[in-house]
């Protein structure tokens, strides 16, 4: 299987404009607009209910819009039917045939489009050997493994070499394990044939994991568009700053400008600095993101640290590679924070109080009052 054939250049691939869909009274996607390259590898996350799949299913052909625009490779897709659409479909379930072998299964949407045999053999012998299942043709889907089925789904979707790879929670039924594999096994197979992508999770480390852009969305509505480090990094409201990994989100006043700083003041009395922003007033209210990772733990006041608190540890948790305390500030303010589990770590104990200390610019602005 080879690459896909290269578009016009600096257009993008698919266009979605102004996507509506209404289920009666529910307004399940409202105003949807992105534009993705060819090539590109884009996830919509978002809880459930947020619009993702709908959308999905509307570029699939499987859901009508509303109203709204949808073009692939420049051409309306408003009149064309999902079996024309030239889209490989991947979901949660396998949706394997049990009765046919592994290769009858991925030959089965070449034989729908009256592939000739001796072109059929050899595009089902290369999807296998780009499942790296080059040696199982034979064996019916209950003789593999649930990630040996959820490969061989993936092939049956692009066997064809479809225009567009939608895929659905693929990997929901599988354990922790199986699913870090295939996110790489999947991101392997999409950069080595070129496919556009379209993924739809509710899981955040996978969406940071395989995408190169990421559409976080809830209740219908796009709410920030970006790559996995400026979603993580650059949050710009609470949703996405809650939603994207673990954050202490921080309610305060701008107090006084102290140099090129100013103080802010939490409601229970939490006093810190943050960067001089000129299109801040002093006595606005601001509305912080600050990662658990980020605030750092000393035994004693950190030197030449302008954000230095102390705090009493209320709860450890471990999880492996991390410790996770719950902690809480003299003023009664609570924060996570995220300790690193590596050889020579400070040791802390809970109950016991300690120095949490954070750089100035540590804290996102992700709103102002």
């Amino acid at each position: 299987m080879g690459k896909t054939n290269d578009g016009q250049q600096g257009k993008p691939y698919i266009v979605v404009e102004h996507l509506t869909k209404r289920f009666g009274d529910v307004l399940a996607v409202d105003d949807f607009n992105l534009e993705i390259s060819r090539g590109e590898f884009v996830t919509l996350l978002g809880p459930s209910g947020s619009g993702k799949t709908t959308v999905l299913r509307m570029v699939a052909g499987f859901e009508t819009p509303t109203s709204g625009e949808i073009y692939i490779d420049g051409h309306a897709m408003q009149d064309v039917p999902a079996e024309k659409r030239n889209s490989g479909m991947v979901f949660q379930s396998y949706t394997l045939f049990p009765h046919m072998t592994v290769g009858e299964n991925i030959a089965f949407p070449l034989k729908m489009r009256g592939t000739p045999k001796g072109e059929m053999e050899a595009k089902v012998q290369d999807a296998l050997n780009l499942i790296q299942l080059s040696q199982y043709g034979a064996r019916l889907p209950r003789q593999l493994s649930g990630g040996q089925q959820q490969r061989v789904a993936l092939a049956r979707a692009v066997v064809f070499n479809p225009q567009v790879l939608l895929m659905d929670e693929p990997l929901g039924s599988l354990d922790k394990r199986l699913r870090d594999d295939m996110q790489l096994e999947i991101k392997r197979i999409q950069q080595e044939i070129g496919i556009t992508v379209i993924y739809v999770t509710h899981d955040q480390s996978e969406a940071l994991t395989m995408s190169e852009r990421i559409v976080i969305m809830n209740m219908g509505v796009i709410q920030q568009v970006g790559s996995p480090d400026s979603l993580y990094e650059r949050p710009t409201n609470q949703f996405v700053a809650s939603f994207v990994g673990d954050t202490n989100l921080i309610e305060c006043r701008v107090e006084a400008i102290e140099g090129q700083t100013y103080r802010v003041r939490t409601e229970n009395d939490t006093s810190f600095l943050i960067p001089y922003n000129p299109d801040i007033n002093v006595g606005s209210g601001v509305h912080l993101a600050l990662r658990p990772e980020q605030i750092l733990i000393a035994a004693e006041d950190a030197p030449n640290v302008p954000n230095s608190l102390k705090a009493i540890v209320e709860e450890s948790i471990y999880f492996g590679g991390v410790i996770r305390y719950m902690v809480r500030f003299e003023s009664g303010d609570m924060v996570i924070v995220h300790q690193p589990n590596r050889i020579g770590r400070m040791k802390v104990d809970v109950g016991n109080s300690y120095q949490f200390y954070w750089g100035l610019s540590a804290p996102e602005i992700i709103g102002v009052d």
